[in-house]
């Protein structure tokens, strides 16, 4: 079959095997003879889990050796492909050994290549737009929820000269190598950050020329709290994809920030229906209703912003507080702290303004101070967030390029 630039066979043409854990026996047989534990034994008990979470090896299950034996018809030697059985159809992995012996686990489908295959480029064709397509076109003809061998061996993949499947792999695995990190480099960077906010928040470390005991305050009593009343409640025709104003919804706090992205708007008349819920620069946002406690400091606005049912905008009425110092407090653990309080262990699916009444804090004595943290916290936000976009471009052209090279539009010798 020729489909754009190259052509096509059925998966089964790439196969020396195609099995699974059930091959080992029947239910009986399992539940006889395999044996399992968390956290260490003999050989890796490869889930599905294991891979899409990428769990560290002391959080997944093993075999002992007799059971490792027992289900020989599906060891694990690395290389493989791996695919879902069923649920989430459409998942594949690559199979890397981590540990000396492993073995498959239920629910997937074990696939053995022949020398006429490179499991790393099959593998991203059925990462792309068009091997999705492909592998959830067969589970949308069954209501089962399952895909089944016969399925899988008459998938449809690129017939190509394994030497220019190892090239187009190769491209992406650099690609992959350059996000996985600047992965790592970020969630690095995040718990520096979270270690370095702890401190400075709750005065375990002092910036050098700062001194003075910190000073006990209240939240609502220096603060001016509003969010949207229940008689401007607004109706979904009134959310437009474009308008005067953004209007800030708890679903567009993005890791402190506003994605303003994903925002809708509003029209001028509702913008300035409510002045007391205008949003500026510099200003600090929470979170009430539905994922409660999520905050927000806004420094990047370059239009009008009012806000939408859910989220209080929270302002200093006093020289208690720097509103910049105030985000980082209701990120820490102080502010989480006390929201579990409040909860006293149970899910709590509303702020009040009166609950907030009950917040008092520790702040430095000096306005100076607070700034001063606030600037050193935000200064590590803005490497975090450099690292991110850089990381998003990556992932741009990592999709880009497996349009390209997936399908045959760009062909590499």
């Amino acid at each position: 079959m020729v489909n754009g630039n190259w052509s096509y066979c059925r998966l089964d043409e790439y196969l020396n095997l195609l099995t699974d854990y059930d091959a080992n026996g029947s239910f009986a047989d399992m539940a006889a003879n395999v044996h399992t534990e968390w956290g260490h034994g003999y050989a890796w008990y490869v889930r599905a889990t294991d891979l899409e979470q990428k769990l560290p090896l002391s959080e997944v299950r093993y075999a002992d050796k007799s059971s490792y034996d027992f289900l020989k018809k599906s060891s694990l030697f690395g290389g493989e492909l791996l695919m879902a059985k069923r649920g989430e159809i459409g998942k594949v992995y690559f199979f890397e050994m981590k540990t000396k012996y492993a073995t498959l686990a239920p629910n997937l489908y074990l696939l053995k290549l022949n020398d006429k295959a490179d499991g790393r480029f099959l593998y991203y064709y059925f990462l792309s737009k068009e091997g999705q397509k492909r592998i959830k076109a067969i589970n949308a003809s069954t209501s089962l929820g399952a895909i089944y061998k016969d399925d899988v061996k008459g998938l449809l993949v690129p017939s190509i000269r394994k030497k220019e499947q190892e090239n187009i792999a190769a491209s992406l695995s650099d690609v992959d190598t350059l996000i996985t990190d600047l992965q790592k480099l970020i969630r690095k960077k995040k718990d520096i950050r979270q270690g370095t906010m702890q401190m400075l928040v709750t005065g375990k470390k002092r910036l050098d020329g700062y001194s003075g005991d910190w000073v006990k305050i209240n939240l609502a009593k220096n603060s001016k709290l509003k969010a949207r009343i229940g008689w401007q409640g607004l109706t979904t025709a009134e959310y437009l994809d474009e308008g005067y104003s953004f209007l800030i919804t708890g679903t567009d706090f993005d890791g402190g920030r506003i994605n303003w992205n994903g925002c809708h708007f509003v029209n001028y008349d509702r913008y300035a229906q409510d002045p007391n819920i205008q949003v500026s620069n510099g200003d600090l946002l929470l979170t009430k209703d539905g994922t409660i406690g999520k905050v927000a400091y806004v420094t990047d606005l370059k239009r009008p912003a009012t806000l939408n049912s859910g989220v209080f905008l929270v302002k200093p009425i006093t020289d208690a507080y720097v509103a910049h110092f105030m985000f980082y407090v209701l990120e820490s653990s102080v502010f989480k702290d006390f929201l579990q309080q409040l909860s006293a262990g149970s899910t709590i699916n509303h702020l009040y303004q009166k609950d907030l009444v009950k917040f008092d804090l520790y702040v430095p004595p000096t306005k100076e101070e607070q700034e001063a943290i606030a600037t050193i916290l935000f200064d590590m936000d803005s490497d975090i967030h450099k690292l991110e976009e850089k990381l998003y471009k990556y992932q741009e052209i990592k999709q880009g390029m497996m349009e390209e090279l997936l399908t045959g539009k760009v062909r590499l010798s």
